[in-house]
């Protein structure tokens, strides 16, 4: 199908009459570049970039609203390539279009060290990547929370500067994965109409035919979730215009079930597994090569078929300039306000008077509650003062405390709603969270129990690896959870969270440091927080207003010694108040005692050598107290260090008495500092 619209040349003038560039010219570009350049790596996927490229050709130039030149642009269409696999899709796509950074090099160092052509799509490394895929299904659930963030902003900021789609990519591995059952749930509950996605349904697995696994239906499956959805034949251009066209229509989010041939024009490869993941090989090459017509040497795109693409490029231009000056038209107060929330920056005045607001409240009224209560007393605060804040609890609203008075929830028919009923669907809350935080304009926070973050891991991990500022509040921290038991109660959860880099794990033991890491979350642009929380209540410990905020650092001496220390004790969340009874019982023996608050060691160890080891101090004793394992706390006591905590799982039981029974009560650490100082 040739492209209907005049050509352009790059300083927007139309050129000469010229020929139209037939739709299979196009798509065979894609194809060229992508097993050329898994060619030269000898690494990466040519299959289904070679199959996709006829759905992804009509996509880009007859539907996707973008502007090559601008991949930032607030109100782009937003393309997830899920099947990240299939990454040279991408990167031929940015550099058939004309994104400024994407060139010839770049696509010939593909998965080499320093390229923007990495393995695997990498939102931090490519311009024009909208965020990092591989792992199979985080793509479509990140991009149903893009669509979620679009439907929002359009209903608070005004559809006039916010109306644009989302489409994905997606494979059969995609699919097959639990997420995506998750996500395609969510969306269809939601009616995000916005949202389409490709299904690249060509039958092929990495083991073989995808009938050696699965035999599910996708299309009635998606229609079950409130879809609408279909079959097409992938490699028709006018059955993929007609069956996009109709989504767009749709009221309700869109599958279009493409069905494609891997590897398609490869002589012997295609439609087998062996196009999968690896180089087709220089003989299936030129087999390729001749049997669709290229002639074109490796990396080498006729100019005539480049300039159609980069006509395809420009496309969108002209829109992004009659966006730019609807915004420009807006009163100064909302076109102000919707440049802060796409920047990402936080309404600092507001948010420092909330905060401090808060804090002469906590020391004017004492509040010994649970970490949880104390979380929904700041949220109070916090939620009026951040307006893109958009909560939500994997149907734990009333356990995880992360709705507030008044909070209206997002819903199909109220999209300004800022808290979501995710339902029970961990793993998808946190994929679409990403993806509401890379939309931008939202920052999303919600929650569940800390020993679902089992559940939800892998999101939040590339929330660490993308540096995206999303929240999760994850309460029930511990033992303390009491009668729940042992598959309740997280005692790995804390370690195994702060081994991941980037991710700010925050325990606070009473209300007023609970305030202060909600800033500090806010305010950590650039990474992804946990809030883990207790359900028991706790003694408010600061009872004097603090300007600024202790937990910055980390840790701080939440209570110093009354001389020279000879115990150092260090604990974080619920075990704080029990540190600051061993110190007083301590002190009745003439011993001095130090007690450090660690309410994030990730911050703490993050701090500059000196300052790390003024907060640890020289104490002859160190001794750690925590309700869960002893992992990660070696790089504060030293591995000779004492460690009062859990070395397996719990039980079912009160609180109080699970405390005493795994011995992590005050008299543990008086004993253990005693025995320490018997034996030095």
């Amino acid at each position: 199908m040739p492209l209907a619209r005049p050509l352009l040349n790059h300083s927007g003038d139309k050129e000469p009459a010229k020929m139209p560039v037939e739709h299979s010219k196009m798509a065979n570009a894609i194809r060229a570049l992508a097993m050329d350049a898994v060619e030269q790596a000898k690494s990466g996927h040519p299959g289904l970039p070679m199959g996709a490229a006829d759905v992804a050709t009509v996509l880009f130039t007859q539907f996707l609203n973008f502007d090559a030149a601008d991949p930032s642009w607030p109100d782009r269409d937003r393309f997830v390539l899920s099947a990240g696999h299939g990454s040279m899709l991408l990167y031929a796509l940015l550099y058939l279009t004309g994104s400024p950074s994407m060139t010839t090099d770049e696509i010939r160092r593909f998965r080499q060290l320093g390229s923007l052509t990495p393995g695997h799509p990498e939102n931090f490394v490519t311009p024009g990547v909208e965020t990092t895929t591989g792992p199979l299904g985080q793509g479509i659930a990140t991009a149903v929370g893009m669509a979620m963030a679009e439907r929002h902003l359009a209903a608070t900021c005004g559809g006039d500067i916010v109306d644009h789609m989302t489409y994905v990519l997606a494979s059969d591995g995609d699919l097959m994965e639990g997420i995506s059952q998750e996500a395609i749930a969510l969306a269809g509950h939601l009616r995000l109409s916005r949202l389409i996605v490709l299904f690249d349904d060509n039958g092929i697995s990495i083991d073989g035919p995808l009938s050696l696994a699965d035999s599910v239906d996708q299309v009635k499956r998606f229609e079950a979730a409130g879809w609408v959805a279909e079959r097409i034949d992938g490699h028709d251009p006018k059955a993929i215009v007609a069956a996009i066209a109709r989504a767009q229509k749709s009221a309700r989010p869109s599958l279009i079930a493409c069905k494609t041939t891997i590897a398609y024009g490869a002589p012997t490869k295609a439609g087998s597994e062996k196009s999968h993941g690896s180089p087709l090989g220089a003989d299936e090459i030129a087999g390729t090569r001749k049997k669709l017509g290229w002639d074109s040497a490796p990396f080498e795109i006729p100019a005539d078929i480049l300039f159609a693409w980069r006509e395809a490029g420009a496309r969108g231009k002209a829109t992004h300039d009659a966006w730019c000056k609807r915004l420009a038209a807006k009163d100064a107060a909302t076109r102000l306000e919707f440049d802060r929330r796409t920047r990402g920056d936080l309404p600092a005045k507001a948010l420092a008077e909330a905060v401090a607001a808060m804090k002469d409240k906590l020391a004017a009224e004492r509040k010994d509650v649970a970490t949880r209560a104390a979380s929904e007393l700041a949220l109070e605060a916090l939620i009026a003062a951040v307006p893109e804040m958009v909560g939500g609890s994997a149907d734990l609203t009333g356990s995880n405390n992360t709705r507030t008075k008044g909070m209206a929830a997002m819903s199909a028919n109220n999209y300004a709603g800022r808290f979501v009923h995710y339902g029970i669907r961990e793993h998808g809350m946190a994929a679409a969270m990403n993806g509401m935080a890379l939309h931008g304009g939202v920052i999303p926070y919600s929650g569940t129990f800390l020993i679902f973050s089992d559940y939800l891991r892998p999101a939040l991990r590339l929330a660490a690896l993308m540096g995206e500022r999303v929240i999760h509040v994850l309460t029930h921290d511990s033992i303390g959870l009491g009668e729940d038991g042992p598959t309740h109660q997280p005692v790995e959860h804390l370690a195994a969270l702060r081994a991941i880099p980037n991710l700010n794990v925050f325990r606070p033991c009473d209300a007023v440091e609970t305030l202060e890491c909600w800033q500090l979350a806010l305010e950590a642009r650039d990474r992804p927080s946990v809030l883990a929380l207790t359900r028991q209540n706790l003694p408010q410990l600061r009872l004097t207003r603090d300007t600024q905020n202790r937990c910055a650092a980390g840790a701080y001496e939440i209570s110093p010694a009354a001389g020279t220390a000879k115990v150092s004790i260090f604990a974080s969340g619920s075990e704080v108040s029990i540190a600051l009874e061993a110190q007083k019982q301590l002190a009745a023996k003439g011993i001095a005692a130090r007690v450090v608050s660690v309410p994030c060691m990730d911050l703490l160890l993050e701090l500059p050598a000196n300052q790390r080891s003024a907060l640890i101090g020289n104490a002859p004793i160190k001794i750690a107290v925590e309700a869960a394992v002893r992992q990660g706390w070696d790089a504060v006591i030293g591995a000779d260090g004492l460690f009062v905590g859990m070395s397996g799982f719990g039980a079912s039981a009160p609180a109080k008495d699970l405390y005493r029974h795994f011995g992590i009560p005050a008299e543990t650490l008086v004993n253990a500092a005693l025995g320490a100082i018997a034996s030095s």
